[in-house]
């Protein structure tokens, strides 16, 4: 595990300035965990930089006086097994938050270890539904949930593919299966016949797949999985002339994905949580990530925003403590860089929806948003 010393900077608009006691501050660690390194590190990246940039916001503003907030980094690889070992070396080393999981399959079994040590988690990325349907107190997420997205999914499809041939494809993932299931599901309660496939996370080559999907005149997949596999399908979609739409889960929302396909990725469709960086609150938060040449896509103000919604729970909780810092959280909305969140009693974010988006010339432009 590497430690991140979050830098000083200047106090930022969205978490209050005070004045600095003369007493000496005592350390408090908190951790961000999720892919630093495997095939969505891309996103670890994103949660990674927006946990340090409200690290150093927060150390500079003085909210919890007399403390000095210690950036841990954890890298869980999206692998379940490391996940949890992650987790118990964070629960030994007494951390008071855990910024993540990003993979669901990590998240989750993760869960049950910060849930027995009484350690908050606030995952900015996990949308599986199964992370905080298991009455855990301690469990949380900025992110909306699958059942929502996958819902809006399939309304999109359904209002511009109806007529089309479908199908719903994961990479047997939890979360990719998850989503792909609740797309599935929506679309039969609506009288549509879809062909169902799965595939093997971590190949390669998906031309047999595209030449299936292509022999059975499939005109729109639904893909649910991680932007790596996604990417290469759609590229090799393009290159067998397959013709066909493409539109996946909210990992797609990175540079890498266009990384992959190039060209290929244009029109290809993908959910999100709303564009956070148009939110005035987060006006600072975006101009200082720039200014240290860092993006604020993504997932970036969703790892911020979980950084700050701790902070400010412990503010008025008054205390680390995990079980109060969760009724606090739980108590009222909070002011964020993504916008008002509102923790519900299972610690599911009231506030997010979906908005369906598309890639464009190496951009990512807002198409429906319900």
């Amino acid at each position: 595990m590497s430690i991140y010393r979050a830098s000083s900077a200047a106090c930022a608009a969205v978490l209050a300035c005070a004045l600095v006691s003369t007493a000496p501050a005592a350390d408090i660690s908190i951790a961000v965990a999720g892919p630093m390194t495997g095939s969505t590190a891309a996103i670890g990246a994103q949660l990674r930089e927006g946990a340090a940039a409200a690290v150093d916001a927060l150390n500079a503003s003085g909210l919890l006086p007399d403390t000095k907030i210690i950036l841990n980094v954890a890298d869980d690889a999206c692998d379940p097994k490391q996940a949890v070992a992650v987790a118990n070396r964070l629960a030994a080393d007494r951390v008071r938050l855990v910024v993540g999981h990003f993979c669901s399959s990590s998240s989750i079994p993760a869960s049950d270890v910060y849930a027995e040590a009484q350690l908050i988690q606030i995952s900015p990325g996990s949308t599986n539904p199964q992370l905080t349907e298991r009455g855990l107190k301690t469990v949380f997420r900025v992110c909306g949930r699958d059942d929502q997205q996958g819902a809006v999914a399939a309304e999109y499809i359904l209002r511009y593919y109806r007529n089309n041939k479908i199908a719903v494809l994961d990479d047997k993932s939890t979360a990719g299966k998850g989503i792909a299931d609740v797309v599935e599901s929506r679309l039969q309660q609506a009288g549509q016949s879809v062909v169902r496939q799965s595939y093997v996370a971590g190949e390669k080559d998906y031309m047999a797949l595209v030449s299936r999907m292509k022999r059975d005149g499939i005109q729109i997949a639904y893909i649910g999985g991680y932007y790596t596999e996604i990417g290469l399908i759609v590229r090799q979609a393009a290159e067998a002339g397959a013709g066909l739409t493409i539109m996946a889960n909210d990992p797609l929302m990175t540079r890498e994905f266009w990384a992959i396909t190039s060209k290929a990725g244009d029109g290809t469709l993908f959910t999100f949580m709303p564009d956070a960086t148009k939110n005035p609150q987060a006006a600072d938060a975006v101009a200082r990530l720039k200014a240290s040449n860092r993006s604020a896509d993504g997932y970036t103000l969703y790892a911020y925003a979980a950084v700050q919604a701790w902070a400010d729970a412990v503010k008025r909780a008054g205390s680390f403590n995990a079980l109060r810092v969760a009724a606090a959280l739980r108590s009222q909305p909070i002011e964020t860089v993504i916008g008002t969140v509102r923790f519900d009693s299972k610690g599911d974010n009231a506030a997010p929806g979906f908005v369906v988006y598309r890639w464009h010339d190496s951009n990512v432009e807002a198409v429906e948003q319900n």
